[in-house]
Order: C-alpha cells, then structure tokens, then sequence
C-alpha cells in the first residue's frame, strides 16, 4: 500500500477523516465564537486606550495598539482560517509565521515613517510658531 495520496478520493472519505491526503482544520461553533469573543476584546480594549487616554505618553499608547492588533491578526489566523500546526502538513502554520513577519514590518515601518514625518516635517518649535505672520 502506497502512502501517497490516491490522485480522487472519494468525498465522503475525506469528509469523515479517512482521507489520505492533507487535512484542513475545521472549526466548531465554540471556536467560532471564541474567536468572535476574543476579536470583540481585542478591539474595544484599544478603543477604550485612545478615547479614554489612560497613558498620558502617546508612544505607550501606540505600542500597546498595535501589539493589541498583532494579537488580534493571530486570533483571527488560528480561530477563522483554523491555522495550525496539523493542517495541510504544517504549512499553515508557515503562511501564519510569514503574516507574523509581515505585520511585524508593516508595523515598525509605519512607526518609522511617523515619526520621521513628524520630526522632518514639523521642524518648529512653539517659540517658532509664535513669530510667524
């Protein structure tokens, strides 16, 4: 018997687990729902920083947001797209190292571009401001 993956499988194999090739992760109502939940938190707790202004620093605010929503692109990748370590011979769990590796890029880009902008573009100081026309 060969361990490779027959070219048609028939469906109701694949579905009941007797299939011979890769296996995708399927989730349940509970893990929906845990994820819902946890997606729910991790958006209203940034919210809650900016509007309330519990940090006086900016900086700290803008750090724990955007690690509150790399937190939440995981939630997302593992809870919605099932991503594990099981699935489809452990290359979702690449593809969910990859989007870790590109968000962590994006984000401390953005950082940068920001603060250059910030610091490039807005030169003056406030005894500066006063004496303009």
């Amino acid at each position: 018997m060969s361990s490779q993956a027959p070219a048609h499988e028939d469906a109701h194999e694949a579905h009941h687990g007797h299939s011979h090739g890769h296996q995708a992760g399927h989730g349940t109502f509970r893990s929906y729902m845990t994820g819902f939940v946890l997606s729910i938190i991790l958006t209203a707790i940034p919210f809650w920083l900016v509007m309330s202004g519990v940090f006086e620093s900016p900086a700290v605010t803008a750090v724990l947001v955007m690690g509150l929503g790399a937190i939440q692109i995981v939630v997302h990748m593992v809870f919605f797209l099932h991503m594990n370590t099981r699935s489809e011979g452990g290359w979702t769990i690449m593809a969910l190292i990859f989007t870790l590796i590109i968000v962590a890029i994006a984000l401390s880009g953005s950082l940068w571009v920001m603060h250059h902008l910030n610091t490039n573009m807005m030169p003056m100081s406030p005894e500066m401001m006063k004496n303009m026309p």
